[in-house]
């Protein structure tokens, strides 16, 4: 019979309960989901049966996630846990992962985080593995950068690969450094992510370190990405000449160079951008997570914008502005430069109309 792993799973909302419930019912480990709806609940219902993973809210009344922690390490060394929360505290975060936490999550409120949410839940859920970082022993550091981007964290991630070490600093979700041996900046990420093993501990914030890296992390991730896969093509699979060549790449081969729509996709700000030709059927995309339907949305929305300009005898020449959660998103109706482009939810309306009218006139030159 097919032993399938258990869960626990505890919040003080019925709602969100049976929510999680659910969904994490449909992993592909299929795992038995018991809920408890109280810090004390849980201890008893801990005490009842053998569970693999401990999933807790961190916020509670009378105990909260912490405190069933601390009581969870001490009669169950060898279970996982993982928090969750809806509030975003640095302060909690290290002090969740200084005792012993596997993971950390913030309650996902988008498509892609909760894809990523369950991905790291199945993940803590499989065999162990000797590929991954502590936490997520199936998981590339990649996974936990995106996991901090996407919870828009402010902290320092400290990762130890042997007797190497590197820093990441994000700001608010975005990457704003990075450092490890004698490199700095992109190059210092792009040698962090090349490590396949290790250890990630969260440090707290840092406000005032200067930010060195201003390309947004989805251009970051994608950029890396590429010159791992032509590095490790280059070096073949032994890592000792895979981390040689990664870093004599980082530090003297120059990147190629970029593509017009690459190059307006590093402006400070800017997360994705889209460009159409003006019959709107051969787009350039850099960055984005779903070209194909990004692609779609913004030609059917140009066009829409367009016919009602006719209509209305306003002009084919319009600019649309959408302020987001996760970032916004600028459109622009010139026949000669018809973009999309998303920016960092920090960004000023004032700043992406400066930036909207940068990006049209060298897209159009």
């Amino acid at each position: 019979m097919v032993q399938h792993p258990k869960v626990l799973l505890v919040d003080d909302d019925p709602d969100l309960l049976e929510l999680y419930q659910e969904m994490l019912s449909r992993l592909p480990s299929q795992p038995e989901v018991r809920t408890a709806d109280s810090g004390a609940r849980a201890i008893a219902v801990l005490e009842s049966d053998n569970f693999a993973l401990l999933l807790s809210d961190l916020n509670m009344p009378m105990m909260n996630g912490l405190e069933v922690l601390s009581i969870v390490r001490r009669k169950f060394p060898q279970m996982r846990t993982a928090v969750m929360t809806s509030t975003i505290d640095s302060q909690f975060r290290t002090r969740a992962y200084a005792m012993g936490l596997d993971l950390y999550l913030e309650k996902p409120n988008t498509t892609q985080a909760t894809q990523l949410f369950l991905d790291c839940i199945e993940a803590l859920l499989g065999q162990e593995s000797h590929v991954g970082f502590r936490g997520m022993q199936s998981k590339s550091l990649v996974d936990i950068v995106q996991l901090e981007c996407l919870s828009q964290s402010s902290a320092v991630l400290r990762i130890s690969n042997g007797f190497r070490e590197g820093r990441i600093w994000f700001q608010n979700g975005e990457i704003i450094d990075a450092t490890t041996e004698d490199l700095a900046g992109e190059s210092a990420f792009r040698l962090i992510l090349s490590w396949r093993t290790g250890n990630f501990e969260l440090l707290p914030e840092e406000p005032n370190h200067p930010r060195a890296i201003f390309i947004s992390y989805q251009g970051l991730l994608l950029e890396t990405a590429q010159a791992l896969d032509e590095n490790l093509a280059v070096a073949g699979s032994g890592p000792s000449s895979f981390h040689a060549a990664e870093k004599e790449s980082a530090e003297t081969v120059p990147a190629p160079a970029p593509s017009k729509v690459e190059e307006l996709g590093r402006h400070p700000g800017v997360e994705f951008i889209m460009a159409l030709d003006p019959s709107g059927q051969s787009p350039q995309c850099w960055a984005a997570e779903n070209p194909e339907s990004l692609a779609i949305w913004t030609r059917q929305t140009l066009d829409g914008f367009a016919r009602l300009g006719d209509e209305m005898a306003w002009g084919r020449s319009f600019e649309l502005l959408a302020l987001g959660i996760q970032r916004h998103v600028a459109m622009s109706g010139e026949p000669s430069a018809r973009l999309c482009v998303g920016f960092e939810r920090s960004m000023t309306t004032t700043q992406i109309r400066e930036t909207m009218l940068e990006l049209k006139t060298k897209w159009a030159s």
